[in-house]
């Protein structure tokens, strides 16, 4: 939701220039965030599901704003590279992206130089950020699923599972737009469709994640039509 804010704010001008460049910073800084927090979540969840005395002990205050500190730090430098690459780029064609906003791929279709470099620098550092982190919730999740299923009640494995539902809906909605979008390499014909899978990634799936999270269960829902209706 807060990526969705700031590309909204910066998505004023799209003309290239320091504004621009900006954007796709703010833009991939965020997202590469989120994906942290993601793992960090799947990491909490395994902990409070697999080893759910050492809980307290293990995710404290310290330890939880270390994490978080890291997942920002993280999300800041990962893309710096690939950034610096493209504000380096020399731009001599059109001054308009083919887009809604400043992202990589159209404003790479721009340079009049060889991008080839900078084109497998952007698609390794992606390949790292998702399959690296998207590894955490595998293995994470694997073992959340085999400590569930060992759960004698199935009272007890339903309230276990019910924890990890709306984690579990957004890392799939995230994972794969966004592997989708950036997991391949600038073809001229796909741009079209690239608009399509952005308007779902910066759109759609900031603006579900409010009701998958709160409204995870059927008495959140009927809770919340109750007031809709009261009101």
């Amino acid at each position: 939701m807060l990526e969705a804010a700031v590309m909204f704010l910066l998505s004023i001008s799209l003309h290239l220039g320091f504004k621009c460049f900006v954007q796709i910073f703010v833009y991939f800084a965020l997202g590469t965030t989120e994906f942290f927090l993601l793992a960090i979540m799947s990491i909490d969840r395994y902990v409070a599901i697999c080893n759910p005395l050492h809980y307290s002990s293990t995710m404290t205050g310290w330890n939880c704003s270390l994490l978080v500190l890291c997942c920002w730090g993280g999300g800041t430098l990962l893309f710096m590279g690939p950034e610096v690459g493209l504000f380096r780029m020399p731009f001599c064609g059109p001054s308009t992206i083919n887009h809604f906003f400043c992202d990589n791929g159209p404003l790479i279709r721009l340079a009049c130089a060889d991008t080839t470099l900078l084109e497998y620098t952007y698609f390794l550092t992606a390949m790292i950020l998702l399959l690296g982190t998207l590894a955490i919730h595998v293995i994470s999740y694997a073992k959340i699923i085999s400590t569930i299923l060992g759960i004698p009640s199935a009272k007890g494995r339903q309230k276990a599972f019910s924890t990890c539902a709306s984690h579990i809906t957004v890392i799939s909605i995230s994972y794969g737009s966004c592997i989708v979008l950036y997991l391949r390499l600038n073809k001229p014909g796909e741009v079209d469709y690239s608009k399509v899978v952005a308007v779902f990634n910066t759109v759609v799936s900031p603006l579900l994640n409010p009701f998958i999270y709160c409204l995870r269960n059927e008495r959140s829902l009927k809770n919340t039509f109750r007031q809709c209706i009261t009101v």
